[in-house]
């Protein structure tokens, strides 16, 4: 569904703006870091955080990847949320670390290793169900 030609702008380094939804209906926006195994868009988060008690309420999303080099040159994926699972999500928060700041853990690098265990972790795969591009 993502031409080859825009992958790079969900295979990383660049940060996406994920949309989700407020069960009042107001859009939240919030930048993340994802990967994409050709079928999923993966974005990891933490239990309790805004935007999984807005994606758990209602799975529709939207994400837009800018190219950092050319900003008319972007991604759009509407799609849906099938799973929500702590299953390898700190392995894949891990993945995206290195990924996006060449780092080789999220603990420890990014946030104090003693902050290891305060979160549960959520990998959250997103089927792409609209793609637009531009640029």
């Amino acid at each position: 569904m993502i031409p080859d030609t825009y992958r790079d702008l969900i295979d990383g380094p660049v940060v996406v703006t994920l949309a989700t939804v407020f069960p009042d209906g107001q859009p939240q926006t919030t930048p993340v870091w994802c990967s994409y195994n050709g079928k999923h868009v993966a974005v990891v988060t933490s239990r309790g955080l805004q935007k999984e008690k807005n994606m758990q309420a209602n799975p529709r999303v939207s994400m837009v990847a800018l190219d950092p080099q050319d900003p008319y040159r972007y991604l759009e994926i509407r799609g849906t949320v099938i799973e929500i699972t702590e299953a390898g999500a700190l392995e894949k928060l891990n993945e995206h670390t290195k990924l996006y700041t060449g780092k080789p853990t999220y603990y420890g690098h990014i946030v104090p290793a003693e902050d290891e265990g305060s979160r549960i972790h959520v990998i959250c795969k997103i089927r792409p169900i609209r793609v637009v591009t531009s640029g």
